[in-house]
């Protein structure tokens, strides 16, 4: 495992199912904390580090979505001899989708499912909460999505540190344009918050349109970062679907 990727919060568990955990625009490793200690002894939690944040901050993030999935379909390709999942929120369902259709292209064993949080499914057009032009509109963004992470904001010397990741990917974000193809081969399960501002329940239900496998929608109470408030519940679905699917590390 390349641990200048790949963040482990707690034990891995012989023969237990490996989960692969990409964040959200500006977010970092960490915030799948509480989800790792939630499947504590049930998965092998691996959240993606990306480049731009915290141990890998003097790194430059990425601008480009596509760059991102190239990069992270390298270092996750010597994972997939075992069985495993992935599960991306926001931004990261995106990376997770883009990763994805580079394993398959390349011939690589595909996730057994892709659990696709807060984000509405891909079109060739960037959404229109992703087209935000300068930092104002960026920081406006972020507080308006709400989460744990906003007390950075308020925060001069942390929002100088936070920025330069922030502003690169909503940058990638805004250029992301989804380049038709068929629906995966690969089981899909959407999650969404019943007032998320940003992802309507239609458009995380249109994820059923990308895959030819089954699909599950799941809708939580709360708004964008509905699985701070769910962590048991998010925990014990993931926890479930990855026993059904067979996924062993």
């Amino acid at each position: 495992m390349n641990s200048t990727w790949f963040r482990r919060f707690g034990p891995a568990p012989e023969s237990a199912p490996r989960l692969v955990c990409f964040p959200h625009a500006g977010g970092a490793a960490s915030a799948f904390v509480p989800l790792s200690r939630a499947l504590a002894g049930r998965a092998d939690v691996l959240a993606v580090q990306y480049p731009g944040r915290q141990d890998r901050r003097l790194e430059s993030p990425f601008e480009s979505i596509t760059g991102h999935a190239d990069a992270l379909a390298r270092e996750i390709r010597p994972l997939t001899a075992a069985p495993y999942a992935f599960f991306g929120h926001s931004m990261g369902a995106v990376l997770a989708y883009e990763t994805t259709r580079r394993l398959l292209a390349s011939g690589s064993p595909a996730p057994g499912r892709l659990f696709l949080s807060g984000r509405g499914a891909p079109s060739p057009r960037p959404g229109v909460h992703d087209r935000l032009h300068g930092d104002d509109a960026v920081i406006a963004a972020v507080r308006r999505l709400g989460g744990t992470g906003n007390a950075v904001l308020d925060d001069p010397e942390l929002l100088d540190m936070v920025l330069p990741a922030l502003r690169a990917d909503y940058g990638a974000l805004g250029s992301y344009s989804w380049q038709e193809s068929a629906p995966l081969p690969v089981p899909m399960t959407a999650l969404v918050g019943d007032t998320d501002p940003v992802v309507p329940v239609a458009r995380a239900a249109a994820w059923e349109e990308h895959t030819t496998g089954d699909f599950g929608l799941r809708v939580f109470p709360g708004g964008h970062f509905f699985l701070d408030d769910h962590t048991a519940a998010i925990s014990a679905l993931l926890s479930a679907s990855l026993s059904a699917s067979g996924a062993r590390a």
